[in-house]
């Protein structure tokens, strides 16, 4: 019972942290798009 309970809570944290990595990539990521669309407007 007691290596479920550690096992959860360590599965917690890497659940929490990986969303966190994720959100952090996907405002990279948008960040990136508005800087193309930003050149290509400024291209035009």
């Amino acid at each position: 019972m007691r290596k479920l309970v550690g096992l959860v809570v360590v599965a917690g944290a890497l659940m929490v942290s990986a969303c966190n990595t994720v959100e952090g990539a996907g405002k990279d990521v948008a960040s990136a798009g508005r800087t193309v669309a930003n050149t290509a407007d400024g291209a035009k």
